[in-house]
């Protein structure tokens, strides 16, 4: 599959977003539910048809067609197939925060073994933080690493436009991170302080009782 980028916008977010995803995903067991299935035990395939559910630990994936190979390590490769006119979706939480990534293309392949998703035509993807959408990313191509929470986007020659992206290059919706406490308390600090009135502080007493206010 040959893609012709005409813009590759690559957002390292490494250092910004310390969490990877959930860690346990790749190693946990793939469940699917489909209106058919096709499997093949001499090639390892399974081939799941109509309204598919792919479940793997926090992941889930959604399509009308999901071909899945497994490799003789028992790791999994699963290519997603949306019905015409619709987009298949996956999603999966990242480890240790309230985060989640959700992606959408007209075809998805995942792969456990290097732990990377990607979004091919029409692709998006989203960051939620505490249930609030983040950042959202559009394009040709997005290549999601699991391991490293980097992504990169891909325009392409011949763009696919949308009603949200009209003019079908890369778009990008990035949110301001907050202040680290380190740095929120250097702020304050940097103000000069109110003048007022000095005002006599009561004397300390030892006590002999270690009092706990229960609520």
């Amino acid at each position: 599959m040959n893609y012709f980028p005409s813009l590759l916008l690559t957002l390292a977010l490494l250092t910004a977003l310390p969490a990877m995803a959930e860690k346990a995903d790749r190693d946990m067991p793939m469940n699917a539910e489909s209106d058919a299935l096709r499997y093949d035990d001499l090639k390892q395939s399974s081939i799941f048809t109509g309204n598919v559910i792919i479940t793997k630990g926090s992941i889930l994936i959604r399509g009308a067609r999901v071909d899945v190979f497994q490799d003789a390590q028992g790791y999994q490769q699963a290519v997603v197939i949306a019905e015409p006119g619709k987009l298949a979706y996956y999603r999966s939480k990242r480890d240790g925060v309230d985060e989640v990534i959700e992606g959408e293309g007209e075809r998805i392949e995942y792969d456990s073994q290097a732990d990377n998703v990607k979004f091919i035509r029409k692709a998006v993807l989203r960051r939620y933080v505490g249930g609030k959408l983040a950042d959202e990313s559009n394009g040709a191509l997005i290549r999601y690493e699991n391991t490293t929470d980097v992504f990169t986007v891909d325009g392409s020659a011949q763009p696919v436009r949308t009603a949200s992206n009209p003019s079908g290059r890369v778009r990008a919706l990035l949110a301001p991170r907050a202040p680290a406490p380190a740095a929120a308390g250097a702020a304050s600090a940097a103000k000069p302080a109110a003048t007022v009135n000095p005002v006599p502080s009561p004397g300390l007493r030892p006590s002999t009782t270690l009092s706990i206010d229960k609520k």
